[in-house]
């Protein structure tokens, strides 16, 4: 990695900005303790670059294992991810494997796109974010599966 832990392709990001990291989680090929490992490493990477981030998966993962919460209680979880994206002022969607199969992805896009909220992408490995408009129909199909 160079000496920028992060780049961002167009306007950077204004100060004291609050970032919600969105990650796939259940699905993840690797298995949800790799999603956490991975969420939880690009979450640092980002603080380390200045952007103050909130990542559920690096924030919840260890509340699920030690308050014997069940992690994959998506109904449990939905109210208080949908109260800290309320919050946040930006979404930045990690491109981890997965990530368009995601149906809490979409629902995170979804609802950041219904409060015209700005959008990053991110590639994970490069650390390269760029600001994206997503198709909205496909974005609503994909958040409304079961």
């Amino acid at each position: 990695m160079s000496d920028r832990l992060l780049t961002i392709s167009g306007p950077s990001l204004p100060a004291r900005t609050l970032a919600y990291l969105a990650s796939p989680y259940t699905f993840y090929p690797e298995g949800i303790e790799f999603a956490f490992r991975e969420a939880s490493r690009i979450a640092a990477t980002l603080l380390l670059a200045g952007v103050e981030v909130y990542s559920p998966i690096a924030h919840c993962h260890p509340m699920s294992l030690y308050g014997d919460i069940d992690a994959l209680d998506r109904d449990f979880w939905l109210k208080y991810q949908e109260t800290m994206m309320a919050r946040c002022d930006v979404l930045i969607v990690a491109e981890m494997k997965g990530w368009k199969e995601s149906i809490g992805i979409a629902h995170e896009i979804k609802f950041f796109l219904e409060r015209k909220r700005t959008i990053f992408q991110l590639d994970p490995v490069a650390m390269n974010m760029r600001r994206v408009i997503f198709p909205a129909s496909e974005v609503f199909e994909r958040s409304t599966a079961s």
